[in-house]
């Protein structure tokens, strides 16, 4: 909506004025940890505390400059783990609370699909929940569920929950709450998912979204997984508080085309991390978009990274900007950003597995605050990562 022009436009943005300049001076003057106090007495909000250095890990090379917009939608918010290395016996506080809060504010309807799944806090929520009267309904991978209790304490509880027996995965993790919230990203519902591995979730607050969720989910609950899963998204185009949003689900809506077609666009920058990067095709899209001057950096899960399979080296042996994850679990963000505007998130790794076996999910978000958040993450994951040594992927 366009707001009408007001006589008094310049006398309401003095105040504005006045605040811009206390807070520029402040910063300036005190640095921004510093000014923190004084913005947030100023405007009368609290403002999140800067993240603290890991004091075991010692930066290897300066991360790129990378624009931060601000602003954007409230219909999406998003979530990183923050794994605390060395690791210690903490396993609460964690991004599960997150999920938690959801279930609980579920009213009718909590629809999920898990690959892993060992957290008592979120199976005790969704207990309660179909307790209270919630439609709660599971679909999950059998074969990494097996050995905790947790699905089968739900099942045990009354939950319908249907399982993909294929040697394939039903790889995907996210969640619908009442025909109108999704959740979705790398993290699995685990404790190493939480607190030893690098990851992300984002929800995002929109029906046309969670109709494709929801039918998606359909169809594995009736099991139809992998390739016997019919390709029926019914909104693979979504705009949502003005943000275009693409969503896609493997291998019936063919993700990786997307994904490549993604990188090929890219005018300034692509960065990424990745899990699993095995794909040449998305590969040779960021060759391309390199040698036309666009920057490209990425981060590897260290583990893979030098095999034959692994895309790793067919990058760094075009001299771009790769490096290896320092954490000593897992680095199991799927995440590519384009131009600082665009990011492709979900639990689609970039991998032949994921593109023509495994149930995944993916969208592709056109949105600069959005994206920003996660360039905030691959800055800091940079920054900790180390560089290949002897021209080959792999860390020092």
């Amino acid at each position: 909506m366009t707001k009408k022009r007001s006589s008094k436009s310049s006398t309401s943005r003095t105040p504005i004025l006045v605040v811009l300049a206390v807070v520029i001076l402040a910063v300036v003057i005190l640095g921004v940890e510093g000014a923190i106090p004084v913005i947030e007495q100023l405007l009368g909000i609290d403002l999140p505390e800067p993240p603290i250095a890991d004091a075991t890990s010692v930066p290897i090379a300066e991360p790129p400059v990378v624009n931060a917009p601000t602003g954007g939608s409230s219909a999406f918010t998003v979530y990183f783990t923050d794994p605390v290395i060395p690791f210690d016996d903490v396993t609460t506080g964690g991004i599960e609370n997150h999920l938690i809060d959801l279930i609980n504010n579920a009213q009718t309807s909590i629809v999920g699909a898990m690959f892993e799944f060992d957290l008592e806090n979120v199976a005790e929520a969704l207990i309660a929940a179909h307790n209270r009267g919630v439609d709660v309904r599971i679909v999950y991978d059998n074969e990494h569920t097996e050995d905790d209790p947790q699905m089968q304490e739900l099942i045990d509880a009354g939950i319908p929950a249907t399982p993909d027996e294929r040697s394939a995965f039903m790889h995907n993790k996210f969640f619908v709450f009442d025909d109108q919230i999704v959740w979705t990203g790398s993290w699995n519902v685990t404790i190493n998912g939480s607190y030893r591995n690098n990851n992300n979730a984002i929800f995002v607050r929109s029906t046309r979204l969670a109709q494709n969720y929801t039918a998606e989910f359909e169809e594995m609950f009736n099991g139809e997984f992998g390739p016997r899963s019919p390709a029926n998204t019914p909104n693979p185009s979504v705009t949502i508080d003005g943000v275009l949003v693409e969503n896609y689900f493997s291998p019936e809506d063919e993700p990786m085309p997307k994904l490549i077609a993604l990188a090929s666009s890219a005018q300034s920058s692509i960065h990424f991390m990745a899990f699993s990067f095995t794909d040449y095709d998305l590969a040779k899209a960021m060759l391309d978009r390199a040698a036309a001057g666009v920057q490209v950096s990425g981060i590897f899960e260290s583990t893979g990274a030098n095999t034959d399979a692994a895309e790793c080296n067919t990058l760094l042996d075009a001299g771009l900007d790769v490096r290896l994850d320092s954490n000593p679990r897992t680095f199991h963000h799927k995440v590519i950003i384009v131009d600082g505007s665009v990011v492709a998130i979900g639990s689609f790794n970039f991998s032949s597995n994921a593109a023509e076996s495994n149930d995944e999910n993916l969208i592709i978000v056109h949105d600069s605050s959005v994206a920003a958040q996660y360039e905030a993450e691959f800055n800091k994951q940079l920054g900790l990562s180390r560089l290949p040594v002897g021209g080959e992927c792999l860390g020092s």
